[in-house]
C-alpha cells in the first residue's frame, strides 16, 4: 500500500502546448510527491512525452505554470531543469556514437583537473562511470564506443547517464522498452533505492505489467488531456485501458484459426561466425512463427542476414522454393520479403522525409511502374494507412523525425504492408507502442497471415509470442535450440531454453 507521502513537491498546472496542426497538450495537470514513482500512461500521441519535455526544458509551454516546492519556477531549457534537480531519460537515444560510454555519461559535465591549463580528468570519468555501471549490474567497459553497443546496452547507458546527475526528480520515458528481464530487475532495484532516498520518479511505460511492480500512483492522458489519477492498487487493466483508449479492448491478441499453406521461407544451416550458427527454420503461408531468446542470442542478426542486410558465411535461403542467390535488401524486396527492423530510427525510416514518402518507399516500382511518381497517389495511399493503423499525425506531409516513437513504428509497419510482401520479418514489432495500437497491429498481423503472408516475428515479450505465434523457435548463444508448437509453449519452458538450461540446448558456439 502507498503510504501518504505528503504534499506534492512538483505541480504542473494547466499546461498547454501546440504544434503546427495539432494541440499536443490541452490544460494538463500533474503532480509528484517525494519518494514516489508516478506512472504516466496513454496511447502514442496522448501527450506523455510532450508533457515531460516541458518539465525537462526541451519545450516551452504555451500556457500554464510549474511549481517546485510550492513556488513557481521558469524552465526555459534543459540546463534550467538540471539546475533544479530534474533530469530525463528520453525514449529515443540521445548518445554520441563515436564517443566512449564514460564520455557520454559525463557529456556536458566533464570533470577537469589542473590549474590554469585545466584538462579533462578522463581517469575520474572512467572510474565513476564504472561505479555507476556496476550499480546497474552491467558489465560494460566505460571505454567502449557507444556505436559498438547493442540497443539494450545503449538504453542502459542512457539510464546511467541520468543517474550520474544527482537529481531529485527523474523522468524515465520507456526505459525498459529494449531491456531483458534481468536488466529490468536491476533497474527496478535501483529505482527502489533512489525512491528510498527521497528521489521522485515520473515513469512513462506501455508495459502495463510493470505498474504494480514499480508504481505508486497512475495518471492517464488521452488526446492531450488529463483523464484521471488512481492509486496503483486500483490501476487494473480493466480500469486503465478504457481510460487510455476511450473504449474497452475485448481481446488484445488477435489470432484466428488459420491453415498453413505452402512453404514460403526456408533457411538451412545459416551461419555467420561469432553471431549465429547452423540455423534452420521454415515459415509457411498463413503462419506466424515466433523467434524467442535473450538479448544477444542472435535473433536480430539472423533476421538481418535473411533479409540481406548483413552477410553470412554458409547456408542457404529459399523464398517460395527459389534459392536466394543475391544478398541485398533490394533483391529481398523484389522477391516479396520485408523487414521491420528493431532500430526504427536508424534503419526503418528516412527521418527527414514526409510520412507519405516513407509509407511508399518500398513500393515505388509497384505503384509507379513507368518511373513517374505522382505526389497525389503517394498522399492517397499514405492516407489510407494513416486511417487503417490510426497513425497519429495531422497530415501525411509531417516529417518522420517529428513523429512520436510509437507513431514512427506504425509508419514502418505501413511501409511493408503497402509493399504487399508475402514474407514479413518483424523484429520487435510493438516495441514502444501503446496497448491500443498493439491490439491493432496484432489484428493486422493476423489479417495478413489469413491473406497468406508468412510472418517471422522476433519479440522479447513472451505473452506476445504465446498469444500470436503458431510455432515458437528459441535461440541461445547463436543457435536455434528448441521448437515449440503453440500447445507446448509456456513462458517457463521458453525462458529455460533461452537461458541454456533446456535438455537439448547444451551446444554452444
Amino acid at each position: 500500500m502507498l503510504k501518504d507521502r505528503g504534499e506534492p513537491i512538483l505541480q504542473l498546472r494547466g499546461i498547454t502546448k501546440s504544434f503546427p496542426g495539432v494541440r499536443a497538450l490541452d490544460g494538463v495537470d500533474f503532480d509528484l510527491r517525494e519518494g514516489e514513482v508516478h506512472v504516466l500512461l496513454g496511447e502514442n500521441g496522448a501527450g506523455k512525452s510532450t508533457l515531460m519535455k516541458v518539465l525537462a526544458g526541451v519545450y516551452l509551454p504555451d500556457s500554464g505554470e510549474i511549481l517546485l516546492h510550492g513556488k513557481p519556477v521558469s524552465i526555459r531549457n534543459p540546463r534550467d531543469a538540471e539546475r533544479l534537480g530534474i533530469s530525463i531519460i528520453h525514449q529515443e537515444f540521445n548518445l554520441l556514437p563515436w564517443r566512449s560510454v564514460a564520455a557520454n555519461i559525463f557529456l556536458g559535465r566533464e570533470p577537469v583537473k589542473g590549474g590554469v591549463a585545466a584538462l579533462v580528468d578522463f581517469e575520474f570519468m572512467r572510474r565513476e562511470s564504472e561505479k555507476i555501471l556496476h550499480t546497474l549490474g552491467l558489465g560494460i567497459d566505460p571505454d567502449t564506443l557507444v556505436k559498438d553497443l547493442g540497443v539494450a546496452q545503449k538504453q542502459m547507458v542512457e539510464v546511467a547517464k541520468a543517474l550520474a546527475i544527482d537529481s531529485r526528480i527523474l523522468i524515465m520515458d520507456e526505459p525498459t522498452a529494449t531491456l531483458t528481464s534481468r536488466e529490468i530487475d536491476h533497474l527496478f532495484r535501483k529505482i527502489r533505492e533512489l525512491t528510498s532516498r527521497g528521489v521522485s520518479i515520473v515513469y512513462i511505460s506501455h508495459r502495463l505489467d510493470e505498474i504494480s511492480r514499480i508504481g505508486h500512483r497512475v495518471t492517464v492522458l488521452r488526446d492531450g488531456k488529463y483523464v484521471g489519477t488512481v492509486p496503483v492498487q486500483e490501476a487494473t487493466v480493466d480500469r486503465v485501458v478504457p481510460m487510455m483508449v476511450g473504449r474497452k479492448i475485448e481481446q488484445l491478441y488477435q489470432r484466428t484459426c488459420r491453415k498453413p499453406g505452402e512453404e514460403a521461407l526456408s533457411v538451412k544451416g545459416l551461419t555467420r561466425k561469432g553471431r549465429f550458427y547452423d540455423c534452420s527454420l521454415t515459415v509457411r503461408c498463413g503462419e506466424i512463427v515466433g523467434l524467442a531468446g535473450l538479448v544477444g542470442a542472435g535473433r536480430t542478426e539472423l533476421a538481418r542476414a535473411i533479409f540481406g542486410v548483413d552477410p553470412y558465411d554458409s547456408g542457404e535461403i529459399r523464398v517460395f522454393g527459389s534459392l536466394m542467390t543475391q544478398r541485398s535488401p533490394s533483391h529481398s524486396v523484389q522477391v516479396g520479403m520485408g523487414l521491420l527492423p528493431e532500430d526504427r530510427k536508424g534503419e526503418g525510416l528516412a527521418l527527414m522525409l514526409p510520412l507519405k514518402d516513407n509509407v511508399v518507399q518500398a513500393s515505388l516500382r509497384r505503384l509507379f511502374p513507368t518511373g513517374l511518381v505522382s505526389p497525389r497517389v503517394e498522399s492517397s495511399v499514405a492516407a489510407g494507412y494513416v486511417e487503417e493503423l490510426r497513425i497519429a499525425t495531422p497530415t501525411v506531409m509531417k516529417i518522420a523525425k517529428f513523429l512520436s516513437g510509437g507513431t514512427q513504428q506504425k509508419v514502418v509497419l505501413a511501409k511493408w504492408l503497402c509493399s504487399h510482401c508475402r514474407v514479413l520479418l518483424f523484429d520487435e514489432p510493438t516495441r514502444g507502442i501503446d496497448v491500443g495500437a498493439k491490439a491493432e497491429i496484432y489484428r493486422l498481423m493476423d489479417e495478413e497471415a489469413r491473406k497468406g503472408a508468412a510472418i517471422l516475428m522476433i519479440s522479447s515479450e513472451l505473452p506476445e509470442l504465446l498469444g500470436m505465434a503458431d510455432r515458437i523457435l528459441v535461440m541461445h548463444e547463436g543457435r536455434i535450440v528448441k521448437e515449440f508448437s503453440r500447445d507446448e509453449a509456456t513462458q517457463e519452458a521458453i525462458i529455460r531454453y533461452a537461458m541454456g538450461k533446456g535438455d537439448d540446448s547444451s551446444a554452444s558456439a
